[in-house]
């Protein structure tokens, strides 16, 4: 089934596999399509097979940040389906990908009457509460160098070694100035650490990124461990949770 390409699908019961299936549908999700605006309504649940999607808050000084990336370890709008709620944050393809969208009145309807794919989808937002925790302290109390660290480990676990990414949009969802963003980018080329052209960002050593990244990266996959299980077990591209340290 290339629907269990999403971890979430993956872990599906054959008995919620059955009903759900049939209303599956694949789709690819293109750069900076905009899945959910703040407080609007969600319609459609995305699980996807690859790419990131990104979690933005958006203050009215224009400033915009994000609190959190789910990839094909994930979904967005499971548990706000439910219950008929509304997107607290603008939702964003941040790294484009395929992914397998299915109506939310079907979501609701399967998960009234499942008590285990209830549970899967409540687990994720658990997860994604921790992600989102995780990512305030960090922007509160660590270094420019740690927050970019740590962001291209998360975007590394979920999207792998090239990432079409802009200095400015960086900057941007890490809530800092493009000039921050630059100096530690040319520090980490000069390193060995990522090169760096025309709005890629290729990661050489990952390694020694989250040597130099802070502790937060091990938190959230150690969160999603303690949600799901051993990640080795499921069939996700959770590149340095698995394998360790890449080369060029």
């Amino acid at each position: 089934m290339p629907h269990s390409k999403n971890g979430i699908l993956a872990r599906l019961s054959p008995f919620d596999r059955r009903d759900l299936e049939p209303h599956l549908r694949l789709v690819e999700l293109e750069h900076g399509r905009i899945l959910a605006d703040s407080r609007g309504r969600i319609d459609k649940v995305y699980f996807p097979h690859a790419g990131i999607l990104s979690s933005v808050v958006e203050l009215k000084m224009g400033w915009a940040i994000e609190t959190g990336m789910i990839g094909n370890d994930g979904v967005f709008g499971g548990v706000a389906a439910i219950d008929h709620r509304i997107s607290l944050n603008k939702v964003m393809v941040q790294v484009p990908g395929g992914a397998t969208v299915v109506d939310a009145d079907v979501v609701r309807d399967i998960a009234g009457s499942s008590p285990d794919f209830r549970g899967l989808l409540v687990k994720y937002e658990q997860f994604f509460l921790a992600q989102a925790q995780q990512t305030s302290a960090c922007n509160a109390l660590h270094s420019v160098e740690e927050r970019m660290c740590k962001w291209l480990v998360r975007m590394y676990d979920l999207a792998g070694t090239d990432l079409p990414l802009t200095q400015e949009f960086l900057a941007q969802m890490m809530g800092v100035q493009r000039t921050s963003v630059t100096g530690v980018a040319i520090q980490m080329q000069s390193e060995g650490m990522i090169s760096y052209r025309r709005g890629n960002v290729h990661i050489l050593d990952i390694d020694l990124i989250q040597r130099r990244g802070c502790e937060c990266p091990e938190t959230v996959r150690e969160h999603y461990v303690e949600m799901f299980g051993d990640l080795s077990d499921h069939p996700l591209c959770t590149a340095s949770a698995i394998e360790g340290p890449i080369g060029d």
